[in-house]
């Protein structure tokens, strides 16, 4: 039995206690935006520094920063190999609304083959699977490439400090690739690796009125409610085509080209899986693109949140004095959250009426990325996960934002293989989030192939 099969064996051996691991580390409820979990996030960093001195990792150290920490560690002893600067994040999304979960989202529970708990797939669980692929291998043997690791605690909110930590240690952190499990799969038999991330930019917008809250009977019809008012203005920002009208918004656009459009009309993502995925009677975007494009090629404007006047139960007649918006925009490359900032501010300026103020917070953004497919890492991830599917992976656009990921190409000059053994069904930021456990014993026997292919 040669040393990869070794550790391929091992993995198998230790499926009981790599659920454990798991299941450990997601009964601590690590919410970043909380800051009554704080003593609950630095918990997870010191659980992550036990488990990287068990598995041999050196200069391990929990880097504080002005909120949550960073864990770091490296082994550097493989000569002539690359280095892979593994990312990954161990907060999590808020488990509200609580009355929707079946069971307690900081207690795993499994069901049939599913592990369900907060952070099991996003990101916890990806995670874990690539500490229990090194242990796998350092139990048999030394590790075949140089590895460092980079887990932050602030990615559900933004990664406001990530920036700074990577800037001031640059050398600390400089590697050939970074490997990233934060992304998943379009399905359990399809093994995909992502190659494009959409960007954000997060704002509130506040309008206000009157100098207090009026009866709308004495004053209705004589002042512009600013509940009314916000409606008109964020209803403005899109068309009936779904084109969003905000001035210069697609000037930085970048097109899809007629070749990666032929790419991507081979995913399996067509109208009757989004669909089944949303539980949506019908779809809706912007009109000439198709689904798969609307869904990960084209940037984006929604409201997250709306908030205004009375909302208890029963009925209050009032004009609210102030109204309030949450708006996200998903960017694509080349837009930048500063210029959709820019441009949204404009459109205010344009659109507004009189009668109102109007006052933009920015809450954080993150730029879009698009990475090569042919580079080292990806080569040894694509090997990897046909070796374990029998199938080639499939390439494709994540909808969804991880700025790291851009950031390490400006800061570190590193492109990143954007992989993970989530599920879309995973209902990530959601109640009942789950893992699937096959797909994630598969993942870990992936991991493994893949850092041997880097040896």
């Amino acid at each position: 039995m040669d040393i990869r099969e070794k550790a391929l064996s091992y993995a198998q051996e230790n499926k009981e206690k790599f659920l454990d691991d798991l299941k450990e580390v997601l009964r601590i409820p690590s919410v970043s935006t909380d800051s009554a979990r704080k003593d609950d996030m630095l918990k997870t960093a010191e659980w992550l520094v036990v488990k990287l001195e068990a598995l041999g990792m050196e200069n391990i150290k929990i880097y504080p920063t002005a909120k949550h920490p960073v864990v770091y560690a490296d082994w550097l002893h493989a000569e002539n190999a690359p280095t892979v600067l593994v990312y990954g994040h161990y907060d999590v999304q808020p488990e509200d609304p609580l009355d929707l979960w079946e069971t307690p989202p900081f207690e795993p529970t499994q069901r049939g083959d599913s592990l369900h708990a907060r952070g099991a797939s996003d990101m916890k669980g990806q995670v874990v699977a690539t500490l229990c692929a090194v242990e796998s291998i350092v139990k048999n043997d030394d590790f075949p490439a140089n590895i460092k690791f980079m887990i932050e605690g602030e990615e559900e909110i933004g990664s406001p400090n990530l920036v700074g930590f990577m800037e001031s240690h640059a050398a600390l952190l400089s590697a050939d690739f970074c490997l990233n499990p934060d992304a998943g799969m379009l399905g359990k038999e399809l093994p995909s690796i992502t190659y494009a991330l959409r960007g954000l930019a997060y704002f509130e917008i506040h309008i206000t009125g009157p100098s207090h809250d009026l009866h709308s009977g004495l004053f209705g019809g004589v002042v512009r409610n600013p509940a009314n008012t916000l409606m008109k203005l964020v209803a403005g920002m899109k068309d009936d085509d779904g084109k969003i009208t905000l001035p210069g918004f697609y000037d930085k656009v970048r097109d899809v080209d007629a070749e990666e459009r032929a790419e991507l009309a081979k995913l399996p993502v067509d109208e009757a899986f989004l669909l089944a995925q949303t539980g949506s009677s019908a779809l809706w975007g912007e009109k000439g693109y198709t689904p798969v494009e609307q869904v990960g090629a084209r940037p984006t404007l929604d409201v997250n949140g709306m908030l205004s006047g009375f909302t208890g139960e029963g009925a209050k007649t009032v004009l609210p004095a102030k109204a309030m918006a949450k708006i996200s925009m998903r960017l694509v490359p080349d837009q930048t959250p500063e210029a959709v900032y820019e441009q949204l501010v404009q459109y205010m300026k344009e659109n507004a009426p009189e009668g109102i103020k109007w006052d933009i917070k920015v809450e954080h953004g993150g730029n879009p990325s698009i990475s090569e497919r042919d580079g080292v890492g990806v080569k040894a991830m694509s090997d990897a996960m046909s070796t374990v599917w029998g199938t080639a992976p499939l390439f494709k656009r994540e909808g969804g934002s991880i700025p790291v990921v851009g950031d390490m190409q400006k800061i570190l000059g590193i492109e990143s293989v954007l992989t993970g053994f989530g599920l879309p069904d995973d209902r990530i930021h959601s109640p009942n989030e789950k893992q699937d456990l096959p797909t994630w014993y598969r993942g870990i026997d992936a991991l493994i192939h893949f850092f041997y292919n880097l040896g």
